[in-house]
């Protein structure tokens, strides 16, 4: 008995070291992300010195040393010398693959920055939240919500006219595009991707609907440089469309990226969506590629990161003004359940080409 508990005890104080050692990675990482010396460093084909290093990046060679520190002993980054012993550091291409912005849908290394970024953003909120039950505002997180959309921006730009669209309802929906059709995209944040498929399909009418007052006006003025006459814009609470008479069997086409589990009130949500949806209209969702009950995500390779994430920002915000905190760990089963309450038919639950984080709920309205 003994043996065992000394041995599970060894056990955790090595999973301890680890845990400690992959935090403190985690953050260097994402400062040497967002100061591009992943890019940097890819960029050379032989091992280069700290003052080279520095030198290209425009960056103090002394703090550099230091993050190099934390690179090799981390194993992110190759350590040797040159014939007078001084240090040389090299990013193997196979880390660049997955660590810099070359690297497209397979970067890894951009997530590297959430985790600080909500540190910042909401570490005493969420605490507070312990204590009092109560949600925390979006207003809490404006370096956070930048920093999403960016990554949603590049993401819409790589994969969403050119392989999203082609694979919903089996390809029909692209034809339909082509011909005219009114679609909404629900949660358009700044706009992107309203505006890349008002782009590709000129003959179609899109509108973006939003309940931040400064997405919705970037969005506006983008959409007026870019010359788009078949883009509108409104704000909106996506609980109350369902309330929205002038909005109501307006659309052929909705879409959702990673907005409904952010809702107050999701289930409002989905109901609204089904009413601005024509008869038969279709729905895009998509959404974490989770399961509804923690023993189905134990196992997730990204649990303990998703779940983070989610109790850093998707449920507290669920949660403010007495939302239903949904979080972002809602799962697949719950999400299914939730589009057949709300009115819809047929959901499918679809992989998505190039993105392993969520899944594709496409349904059509009964």
């Amino acid at each position: 008995m003994d043996k065992n508990k000394d041995a599970n005890h060894q056990d955790f104080s090595q999973q301890m070291t680890a845990i400690l050692n992959y935090g403190a990675l985690n953050l260097a990482m994402g400062i040497g992300y967002k100061i591009r010396l992943f890019d940097i460093m890819d960029q050379s084909d032989c091992p280069c010195t700290a003052s080279v290093i520095a030198d290209k990046a425009g960056l103090d060679e002394r703090y550099i040393r230091e993050w190099l520190g934390v690179m090799v002993s981390g194993q992110i980054v190759k350590l040797s010398h040159n014939i007078q012993g001084d240090d040389l550091f090299y990013l193997p291409k196979a880390h660049g693959d997955l660590l810099t912005r070359r690297a497209g849908n397979s970067n890894l290394g951009v997530y590297t920055q959430e985790i600080p970024l909500l540190t910042q953003c909401a570490m005493e909120p969420v605490i507070k939240g312990f204590y009092s039950g109560q949600g925390v505002n979006y207003e809490n997180y404006p370096e956070f919500q930048n920093f999403m959309a960016q990554l949603a921006n590049a993401k819409h730009r790589d994969v969403l006219v050119d392989r999203f669209l082609p694979s919903v309802d089996k390809g029909r929906l692209i034809q339909r595009l082509k011909r005219g059709i009114r679609v909404c995209d629900l949660g358009c944040a700044e706009g992107i991707a309203v505006m890349l498929m008002a782009e590709a399909f000129p003959d179609s009418e899109f509108v973006g609907i939003d309940i931040a007052d400064e997405a919705i006006e970037k969005a506006r003025t983008e959409t007026c440089r870019q010359g788009l006459k078949n883009v509108t814009f409104l704000k909106s609470d996506a609980s109350t469309l369902k309330d929205r008479h002038d909005l109501a069997k307006s659309y052929d086409y909705v879409t959702a990226f990673d907005a409904i589990h952010d809702q107050t009130r999701p289930s409002d949500a989905l109901e609204g969506v089904c009413a601005i949806l024509k008869d038969d209209g279709l729905f895009s969702m998509i959404d974490i590629a989770a399961g509804s009950r923690l023993s189905d995500n134990k196992d997730h390779p990204m649990g303990p990161f998703l779940y983070t994430v989610s109790l850093m920002h998707c449920m507290p915000v669920g949660l403010a003004d007495g939302g239903a905190g949904l979080g972002m760990m809602w799962g697949r089963q719950k999400a299914v359940e939730m589009l057949d309450q709300a009115g819809f038919k047929k959901v499918e639950v679809l992989e998505i080409p190039d993105d392993p984080f969520n899944l594709h709920f496409q349904s059509r309205k009964k």
